[in-house]
């Protein structure tokens, strides 16, 4: 059915997909058929072809049926970017079995939560993260632990230089990367255990409607909750989103992962996508480290970079950028997500790469991408975009969630789609609520995400419902205040909160950090404020801080700043 929106597409996009019946596994096997001595994975230089790739997924699904792995078992991915991450998705995925990403920032309580919800029953981790594991994994019922070194697919002089120099160094967290493994029952070095890979894995018969991903959301709004992905849902958002970008040829492409592949946005926008096209993939395990994100930028030749505003914002106030050092100008194209792409923020990055940058929007629950901004034209800045291929939602009164309401008013964000998760694991309270048939009986995902669309089906996020300020009867919306406040020139980052007031029930309080060299007061930004914002809107607080809480994508964490507030105030 023609929709408003498609009118905004590019010329090349179209408005419906063929979804293939395949699985990840077969994709990968036939992306390393058609191009086998092409670069998959390039880790510190050190580059891994497709067809070796398919070979060392083929090694870690037979060791997993070594050791009793069966369909539907569920294994824990518990590292930062890197070879081992790839290798052991996909190969739990052609063994059979469902992978459960694991946030790399976990520490043992969350770890612990997360395996026992999910019932896994295999965990490949880092032996820089071993340690936390170790605390809990006795009453998790682990059948085995496998432990990657960063190292292992190092080239050979670094892999000698981080063996001298850095493995037996701790870390911020006192975690050192050497550590010993041979008193530990059931726990063996990821090397030794591709060893126990031998012959081809036993080929298992899967449903598209198989759950493939337990993707936990971030527990923004609660205990996490496993997102069940199957594999369609996976393969759906892949061909969506590689059918958005118009230029891109299989096996001409170079893709910065530089998002945590255990992430719903990394694990399709980077590693699914790239494996689907046959692109490169530069792995970044630490992408707060500016410097090695740009050397790699420009050593690879870049052309697909997917990220976060506040990592496009550093790279646009990196005094290196901000002279010229680094050329950036392979930089085709660039999809931010996780969080609201400040316009000033995504109008500097096209200013100095040349490349394209445009918003999208997605939730573990869609796998992730819902709506993205057309790359030719750009769009519309400050919006999400509009709906890709196969793709519907609507906006709905936010009371009862069931009245569709006109273009311009704010509402619910619901989608429905290939992507859409089939449920949350072991939760059908929790699916039924977000998950609702409308009067026709079609399933509509709702987000929780209040939103607004214009006529030409441009869709706006305006704020969580639960993020919302009601201040003296006016509703506030941080995302609005924040985006006001990226466009005073001594800012940095801001994030905004509501907290208590005696008369007027809620205000705005602002957290800033400034850009190296400012200076400002927190009169001045009010006084500035006063002049770009609505009365009511205007900070009744500002805190100047060196730096936010972020998350593991780089998203700027509210609900650790209003915790913080609620501690001050209770104390």
């Amino acid at each position: 059915m023609e929709k408003r929106w498609h009118k905004a597409y590019d010329p090349t996009v179209p408005t419906t997909v063929e979804i293939p019946n395949q699985t990840l596994s077969e994709v990968l096997a036939q992306t390393a058929r058609e191009f086998p001595t092409q670069p998959a994975l390039i880790f510190y230089n050190n580059i891994i072809t497709f067809a070796e790739l398919d070979r060392l997924v083929d090694q870690f699904a037979a060791a997993l049926q070594a050791n009793g792995f069966q369909k539907g078992d569920r294994a824990s991915v518990y590292l930062p970017n890197c070879p081992q991450v790839v290798i052991s998705y996909y190969g739990i995925l052609r063994a059979g079995g469902i992978v459960v990403p694991t946030n790399p920032l976990y520490v043992p309580r969350e770890i612990a939560h997360q395996i026992s919800d999910s019932g896994a029953t295999f965990m490949v981790t880092l032996s820089l993260m071993y340690g936390r594991v170790k605390k809990v994994r006795g009453d998790l019922g682990l059948k085995k632990v496998i432990v990657a070194n960063i190292k292992d697919y190092f080239p050979p002089v670094l892999k000698l230089l981080f063996t001298l120099l850095k493995e037996n160094k701790p870390d911020m967290n006192g975690e050192r990367h050497r550590v010993d493994i041979s008193g530990d029952a059931d726990t063996v070095w990821f090397r030794d255990f591709l060893r126990e890979g031998t012959g081809k894995p036993t080929p298992v018969a899967s449903d598209p409607d198989d759950t493939a991903v337990l993707m936990y959301t971030g527990g923004t709004t609660g205990v996490p909750k496993g997102a069940q992905l199957t594999q369609r849902n996976l393969i759906a958002n892949v061909v969506q989103t590689a059918n958005w970008i118009p230029g891109m040829v299989r096996g001409h492409g170079v893709t910065m992962s530089a998002l945590p592949l255990t992430h719903s946005y990394g694990m399709t926008a980077c590693q699914n996508w790239s494996i689907y096209l046959g692109f490169a993939q530069v792995l970044i395990p630490n992408p707060r480290d500016l410097p090695d994100v740009l050397k790699n930028l420009v050593r690879h030749k870049v052309t697909f970079f997917p990220g976060v505003p506040t990592l496009y914002n550093a790279i646009n106030n990196h005094p290196d950028v901000k002279s010229g050092k680094y050329d950036l100008s392979s930089i085709q194209v660039c999809l931010s997500g996780a969080a609201g792409l400040p316009p000033e923020v995504q109008k500097e990055f096209m200013r100095v790469t040349g490349g394209k940058l445009v918003e999208a929007y997605g939730l573990s629950e869609t796998t992730p991408a819902v709506t993205i901004n057309p790359v030719e034209s750009t769009g519309k800045i400050g919006t999400i975009g509009v709906p890709i291929p196969n793709t519907d939602v609507k906006i709905v009164d936010a009371e009862t969630g069931k009245t569709e309401v006109p273009p311009g008013e704010v509402g619910e964000l619901c989608v429905r789609g290939p992507q859409v998760m089939k449920g949350y694991w072991h939760m059908p309270t929790e699916t039924a609520n977000v998950l609702r048939p409308d009067e026709n009986g079609d399933v509509w995902l709702h987000t929780g995400d209040l939103a607004v669309m214009d006529e030409d089906g441009f869709v706006k996020i305006v704020d969580r419902k639960k993020d919302m300020i009601i201040s003296g009867g006016f509703n506030i919306y941080p995302n609005e205040v924040e985006y006001i406040l990226y466009q005073h020139p001594a800012i940095l980052e801001a994030a905004v909160v509501g907290v208590p007031h005696e008369s007027r029930g809620e205000v705005a309080k602002a957290f800033v950090v400034l850009k190296e060299g400012a200076s400002l007061t927190e009169e001045e930004l009010r006084q500035w404020c006063k002049k770009e914002m609505r009365a009511y809107m205007v900070p009744k607080f500002v805190e100047f801080r060196d730096e936010l809480p972020k998350s593991m994508v780089g998203k700027i964490l509210r609900r650790v700043l209003l915790e913080e507030e609620k501690k001050k105030q209770a104390g």
